[in-house]
């Protein structure tokens, strides 16, 4: 039979558990399976946020979300989707239950053991089957999971779980594997199409002062340098716009920054219409690029 056995919540920086589900299971392979989720609430920050680690007849899923991690075991059958929108549910009722500077502020253990009671209520729902399908929409979920799949952690992931080794994990910091971006808007596209045509531009101004040097000694090659430098920064700024990246937010601010730079130098050859114009799709592209966020995440405006 597929079943949710067993959930907590978790504080993801130092793995303090802040609820979880009152269990009376006695089974050692459940109880196993448990000691490596104890183990992997300590080390949430070293992974993806969206992971399923499986241990024999049984799984553990987990997502974490604003220093916060969610985490559960169910059976091995249970689907996937059903897994990870039980997680989702948890994770909107704390968010609106408690306050972040609470959580962050807790030292005791268990502090929100109230919280139980919506697990418990929850996960009574998620196994039976029937009566679910006028509560969620498994839809969104399935499109999400297609999109975005949960990592699977190996068996090397989990003897690093366990104190074996303390190298392994750190490939993960800071990237999340097969990150996918949220769908392109009608600005973004605007946005590339205008950073394409500048870099376009300074390219062909930039080939233009090469031949002027080939003609006169006395051309100033800087010139050169300063268009492929802003045809870099406005192909740069359409990857990021498109890839994630590591800094994603702060590398298109470099960019933007290189692509005012450049246009400074220029400004002997350029008159201020043009450069405002250069200017203006830099920023605006900076812009589209700080909008679109991985799938799931909310908007970071830290650069």
């Amino acid at each position: 039979m597929s079943m949710v056995l067993f959930a907590s919540v978790v504080r993801v920086g130092d793995g303090l558990p802040l609820s979880a589900s009152t269990d009376y299971e006695q089974d050692k392979e459940l109880q196993e399976t448990k000691r490596h989720l104890k183990g992997l609430s300590k080390k949430l920050s070293q992974f993806p946020d969206r992971c399923t680690l499986k241990t024999g007849p049984y799984n553990v899923n987990f997502t974490s979300s604003l220093g916060v991690g969610y985490l559960m075991v169910c059976t091995s059958n249970y689907p996937n989707v059903l897994a990870f929108c039980f997680l989702d549910e948890l994770q909107k009722e704390f968010i609106v239950t408690y306050d972040p500077k609470r959580i962050s502020s807790v030292v005791r253990p268990y502090s929100f053991i109230e919280f139980d009671t919506f697990i418990q209520k929850t996960k009574q729902r998620y196994n039976s089957p029937r009566s679910l399908s006028t509560k969620i929409n498994l839809a969104d979920m399935q499109t999400e999971i297609r999109l975005r799949p949960p990592y699977q952690l190996s068996p090397e992931d989990l003897r690093a779980i366990n104190g074996f080794s303390v190298h392994t994990p750190s490939k993960y910091k800071g990237i999340a594997p097969t990150q996918m971006l949220e769908p392109v808007t009608l600005p973004g596209i605007v946005s590339c199409v205008l950073s394409v045509l500048c870099g376009g531009l300074n390219l062909l101004r930039g080939v233009h002062a090469i031949e002027s040097i080939l003609q006169n000694d006395d051309e100033d090659f800087n010139y050169v340098i300063a268009f492929f430098l802003g045809t870099a920064a406005c192909l740069y700024q359409c990857y990021l716009f498109a890839y994630f990246s590591v800094w994603r937010n702060s590398k298109s601010f470099l960019a933007f920054a290189l692509i005012c730079l450049s246009n400074m130098y220029l400004y002997e050859l350029r008159n201020m219409w043009q450069i405002l114009f250069h200017v203006a799709v830099g920023a605006f592209m900076t812009l589209q690029i700080r909008l679109r966020q991985p799938l799931g995440k909310a908007p970071d405006y830290n650069v």
